[in-house]
């Protein structure tokens, strides 16, 4: 588990065709402008529902989960009070874990994040619960062994504890292999139309200098589950590669890249080397390295030279029209500063 940004924590799923369910709770101190208490669920890596000790109420976050409601009428109601009354039992284990490192005051942080894994070819099954304290994991529950693990000396007291009580044991087993997987196809059936989507990126070359490396830029694809690597001579290539991580855009889809060294690679055997862009259920999209389509730095900047210029004198324009049309009428009385006063009272 990562400190503070319980975000951070999101994991991506190991093929297209395996869902997650995941929820996330933080309960902090001494953070300043952040909730004392947060619970974010995500099916997929997307936010399907928040709730936060500053709103104390449970809230869909895609329109799609707005269908709980057709089984189940008092759904939102029902996650609020559960949201409740964890934020109570939450603050509480958060003092407790500063009594036993033995802290006080300060930022501090407690975090418990739990799930289940779906694969809809096999019908597999992984469930995960896990909490952690101050960046640090501090226990988790092993479905295989149906054990707890503490891998921290302070949470020993509680696995000893957890591993004794054979009813709590049955209910997280039970929870992880039948409850959540449930709930997991359910949403998917839910958001199909977003999760299930296909979106295949646009992909450039670019080099930065004649010397620098080549690298291959894969942008706007969907799902996240993808990979971009080099090949020479149709084999995949691991040395003389960074390969990056994926990133998100602004809009939901997703970018990632792939640099490739030529340094040592004469232009005459530049054709023998190509960038493969793979996503699950699609065909690969194959980019091959011509020296005539790669964008370099100069040719960015003049593009985006240009893209400035344009808006510059669309500005300008518009201005020039503005100042025609107000030639014409008389200013808005709602310009007036005290009808502005009368509007905004006390402002």
């Amino acid at each position: 588990m990562r400190k503070v940004i319980f975000l951070l924590c999101l994991c991506h799923a190991a093929s297209a065709v395996t869902h997650s369910l995941k929820y996330f709770s933080t309960a902090s101190s001494g953070v300043p402008n952040f909730p004392e208490f947060v619970v974010v669920g995500l099916v997929d890596e997307v936010e399907i529902d928040h709730y936060d000790s500053n709103t104390r109420r449970a809230e869909p976050k895609q329109d799609w989960m707005n269908h709980v409601t057709e089984d189940d009428p008092q759904y939102w109601e029902g996650e609020t009070e559960i949201s409740k009354g964890n934020q109570q039992a939450f603050k509480v284990n958060l003092e407790l874990a500063k009594q036993r490192f033995n802290q006080t005051g300060d930022v501090h942080i407690f975090q418990r994040m739990y799930g289940c894994e779906w694969d809809d070819e096999t019908d597999e099954v992984k469930g995960f619960y896990q909490w952690g304290y101050d960046g640090e994991d501090l226990i988790s529950f092993d479905l295989k062994t149906e054990t707890y693990v503490a891998p921290n000396q302070q949470a020993v007291i509680t696995k000893h504890k957890w591993d004794h009580d054979k009813a709590l044991r049955a209910q997280d087993k039970l929870y992880f292999t039948q409850i959540c997987p449930e709930y997991l196809k359910k949403y998917v059936n839910y958001g199909r139309s977003v999760l299930l989507r296909t979106e295949l990126p646009s992909v450039s070359l670019l080099q930065k200098t004649p010397s620098s490396p080549v690298s291959c830029h894969a942008t706007g694809f969907y799902p996240d589950r993808a990979t971009l690597f080099w090949r020479k001579d149709g084999e995949e290539l691991h040395e003389d590669v960074d390969l990056g991580e994926i990133l998100p855009n602004h809009d939901g889809t997703f970018q990632m890249s792939a640099d490739l060294k030529l340094s040592s690679v004469p232009p005459e055997d530049w054709r023998r080397y190509d960038c493969v862009f793979q996503l699950s259920g699609v065909k690969d999209l194959v980019t091959r390295l011509d020296k005539a389509v790669i964008r370099t730095n100069r040719e960015i900047l003049i593009i985006a030279a240009v893209v400035v210029l344009a808006l510059v004198l669309i500005a300008v324009i518009g201005v020039v029209i503005y100042k025609k049309k107000n030639a014409k009428r008389p200013p808005s009385p709602v310009n007036n500063a005290e009808v502005l006063e009368e509007l905004n009272p006390g402002s």
